[in-house]
């Protein structure tokens, strides 16, 4: 079955590992796996961690999107102040306090910890061939856990054992992470296979988190590595497995699993893997009698309008978008008693915070809703799509990006993006024109935070966001993890 992984932690009821236990403490002898085959099955959890990386559990994709010019939760009445978790974000006005910040932080490093954790169980048996290739899947999940902490975080402790670790460790340079964990993934290539099933550890996965490396070495380390680059987005589409679907939205759909254009996906599953909740957090209420939904919307979420009007009507991906008027899935208009009106979907978005100033119609059906993955008719809180954490349109454009930034010519990597999408090719694309394409292209795929900052616009003012300063590119380490471990503060 699709969720294999996934399926067998059910099965194995295997739990996950948190901060506010004791995580550097060693397990009893007696619970150490018997064989190298026990101690294989141990990959599962850490693979499991990357079901929280979305929605409100882990926190990082929104992380990345609500502090962009792209997605923006706006106060209605009173919904969605939530203490204001959801505002300070699209304002850069979080704290060292607040859900996001906290965690994000503990659950990149439970995958960071399970990974060690089941390496170390993996050490004994480490001369079977096996064993090796186990240990070099746990590896690319760790780097990318890690590499995923030094971009959020910054400088933080790089720990690389469970068993033996520090219990209260000190945080490591960035550069000196972003070192380790190029060696890391370079050792770990060999043993990897150039995998199909695209919620596997593979080739492809290591090769694309070391052109992000790379791509983004300037702002990790201080030094440029356009080329390295280049050449790890051209490893990927040497590989020849990957190619792009013949329309944009084709990899969201609900059955996307074998998407040729995926490189790799959390397979998320309404009844497996929970915890995909787009659907639910950015249509309207009445938005469930669309899509025979078991449920009812929350009635949140939506595209910044600046962001939605970057999108050109003949652009196939504007498609990913709900506005305009509304109805049944029998084709009934949907009206909203509340407001006293039609539902009609407005893409202006009249302020961050609409008090009861602002009308009914203004409050409740303003913002472009987020549609760019399927809600398939039945659908319940739980979407079945799987999330594409890398795939292939993205090392396109950082292909052309790479080229572009050494003076090179990208035009024929860009425009394979833009003929998909039904528009224009360019000719003489520039660095800005690269970052506006990220942006209809990756949107609402957790891309957008770190594009900004790595084009240095991440300080930019934009719509109900001031202008910003510097150490926001960066989150602060939770005042919890720092109360546990000084070490944190220093």
């Amino acid at each position: 079955m699709k969720k294999i992984y996934f399926l067998s932690a059910l099965i194995f009821s295997l739990s996950c590992t948190k901060l506010d236990e004791k995580i550097f403490d060693k397990i009893p002898e007696s619970e150490f796996p018997e064989n190298e085959e026990q101690a294989a099955l141990n990959i599962i959890p850490t693979y499991r961690e990357l079901a929280d990386l979305i929605d409100d559990a882990g926190w990082w994709f929104w992380a990345q999107e609500v502090t962009s010019d792209e997605i923006v939760f706006p106060v209605r009445l009173t919904d969605w102040e939530d203490g204001g978790k959801w505002r300070v974000l699209h304002t850069h006005e979080w704290n060292n306090n607040v859900d996001a910040v906290n965690s994000m932080w503990s659950q990149m490093y439970d995958g960071v910890f399970e990974a060690n954790k089941a390496i170390d169980e993996l050490i004994p048996f480490q001369a079977a061939e096996a064993a090796k290739v186990n240990i070099a899947k746990l590896k690319t999940l760790r780097a990318f856990y890690l590499y995923l902490l030094m971009d959020n975080y910054g400088d933080v402790p790089l720990v690389t054992s469970f068993f033996t670790a520090d219990p209260q460790p000190k945080k490591n340079k960035r550069a000196e992470i972003f070192d380790f964990l190029i060696k890391d993934l370079k050792e770990s290539l060999p043993y990897l296979q150039v995998n199909t099933k695209k919620f596997a550890v593979s080739k492809g996965l290591a090769y694309a988190i070391m052109a992000k490396l790379y791509l983004n070495a300037e702002i990790y380390t201080g030094t440029q590595k356009w080329a390295e680059a280049e050449s790890y987005c051209d490893s990927i589409i040497q590989l020849g497995i990957y190619n792009l679907e013949a329309k944009p939205l084709l990899p969201f759909v609900k059955n996307n699993e074998n998407s040729i254009e995926n490189i790799f996906t959390i397979p998320f599953d309404s009844k497996s893997l929970k915890g995909f909740r787009l659907h639910m957090r950015t249509l309207h209420y009445l938005m469930n009698q669309t899509f025979d939904m078991l449920v009812g919307p929350w009635n949140g979420c939506a595209a910044v309008e600046d962001h939605y009007n970057t999108f050109t009507n003949d652009d196939l991906r504007k498609q990913g978008f709900i506005v305009g008027p509304q109805f049944t899935s029998t084709g009934q208009p949907l009206f909203d008693e509340t407001a006293g009106k039609p539902l009609v979907i407005n893409p202006k978005i009249p302020a961050l915070i609409m008090d009861g100033s602002y009308t009914f119609e203004q409050i409740r059906m303003s913002g472009a809703r987020i549609g760019k993955f399927e809600i398939a008719a039945g659908t319940d809180e739980n979407l079945d799509n799987d999330f594409p954490l890398f795939r292939y349109a993205d090392i396109l454009l950082m292909g052309a990006e790479a080229k572009i930034r050494q003076g090179k010519n990208g035009d024929n990597l860009v425009n394979q993006v833009r003929q998909r999408a039904g528009v224009s090719a360019w000719t003489g694309t520039t660095l800005d024109m690269i970052l506006a394409e990220r942006g209809r292209e990756m949107f609402a795929e957790g891309h957008r935070r770190q594009d900004l900052i790595r084009f240095k616009k991440f300080n930019n003012a934009w719509w109900a966001k001031p202008a910003s300063t510097p150490e926001r590119n960066l989150f602060p380490i939770p005042q919890w993890a720092i109360d546990a471990n000084p070490n944190l503060g220093l």
